[in-house]
């Protein structure tokens, strides 16, 4: 869709009105998660099958429990857990920590790093506001995009998570304003939290496949978001 057909989607006036901030969802708005499987499988030779129940196993427990990972302490104690959910998953002796940290590995969008660059030109404050643990600041820095926005936010430091409005109220502090648009890539987490919040919500769409919300402005790329907001 074009970006003039999405801006119609905004009820009357909310597209007008003064954007000085913005609110970004990290996974699948910011970053991707290479797939985990193959290095883990060669890391512990194991066949990829097995290899990919395992990580389902693990992903389904870490979503679940994220909000331990809150403290330097927790966040360890949640990754071994992790690791001890695929070893028993792959029937293995030995301990998988070191393998299961090294195959999760966050590159960012091709089009984020431009368009932050962008937003933050125009006095724009960026903050990040994910379902994570602590280590969102890592994967924020392994992928370059730290010194790119203002602050961040994960739910297991806030003790909400999305579609929570508490988790919102403590990135808009971080910005400093009320007046803030917030995109994500879910229209539960993302643009029900966002609205929960008294925020205009951005949904973005990387494949084509995320529900869509009445009223909600739908983009493919983080590179139309200039354009929506101006």
């Amino acid at each position: 869709m074009s970006i003039a057909r999405e801006m119609a989607a905004w009820p009357a006036g909310m597209a007008a009105q003064t954007t000085r901030a913005v609110l970004l969802d990290a996974l699948g708005t910011l970053v991707a998660l290479e797939d985990p499987a193959p290095p883990l499988a060669a890391a512990l030779g194991v066949p990829l099958d097995d290899a990919r129940r395992a990580m389902r196993a693990e992903i389904g427990f870490y979503r679940e429990h994220l909000h331990r990972g809150r403290d330097a302490q927790g966040l360890a104690a949640l990754r071994r857990d992790c690791a001890e959910i695929v070893r028993r998953e792959l029937g293995l002796e030995r301990d998988v920590h070191d393998e299961l940290l090294a195959s999760l590995v966050f590159t960012a969008y091709d089009d984020v790093a431009p368009t932050l660059a962008e937003l933050r030109a125009r006095g724009l404050k960026l903050i990040v506001v994910s379902n994570w643990d602590r280590s969102l600041h890592e994967a924020l820095a392994a992928t370059g995009l730290a010194g790119l926005v203002d602050g961040a936010i994960s739910s297991a430091e806030a003790g909400s998570a999305k579609p929570d409005p508490a988790i919102f109220a403590q990135a808009l502090a971080l910005a400093g304003t009320r007046a803030a648009v917030h995109v994500g890539d879910t229209a539960d987490a993302d643009v029900a939290g966002a609205r929960a919040a008294g925020l205009r919500a951005v949904l973005i769409d990387r494949d084509g496949q995320a529900p869509q919300t009445a009223g909600v402005p739908v983009i493919a790329s983080l590179a139309e978001l200039p354009a929506l907001l101006s």
